[in-house]
């Protein structure tokens, strides 16, 4: 196995919940309310550093699906799927998408602070 080189993702992301590798950019996310067997899952349009398994026929709660299970190129940790082919043509618009799955995976909130800032120091009067 080669060196892995990671693709950094600027802003919130989320990441993988086992390694904090970046994932997906918290503007990447088209739906919070996709359901898993473990819980709550996010639909993505792009997500990074992952690496995919076969495809492999998949009947879900709405229909029948093509998928790819999606796995941190890091780790090795499963995150959750990529749509490949919807069968439905109601659910085609889930073609190309990602699912991570909630529990697998952790919001990184880069909080900006100014470090110019010194105690003390405001725009109140005294």
């Amino acid at each position: 196995m080669g060196r892995i080189f990671l693709v950094e993702l600027e802003g919130r992301t989320y990441r993988c919940r086992f390694c904090d590798s970046p994932l997906a950019l918290a503007d990447d996310v088209l739906s919070r309310s996709f359901n898993c067997r473990q819980g709550r899952a996010y639909l993505f349009s792009n997500v990074v550093n992952i690496t995919l398994g076969p495809e492999e026929e998949r009947l879900m709660l709405s229909g029948l699906h093509t998928v790819e299970d999606i796995f941190c190129v890091c780790c090795g940790q499963i995150l959750g799927w990529k749509y490949v082919i919807a069968h439905d043509k109601n659910q085609k618009y889930k073609e190309g998408k990602f699912v991570l799955e909630r529990w697998r995976i952790e919001e990184d909130v880069a909080e900006e602070f100014n470090l110019d800032a010194r105690p003390g120091s405001s725009d109140e009067i005294p």
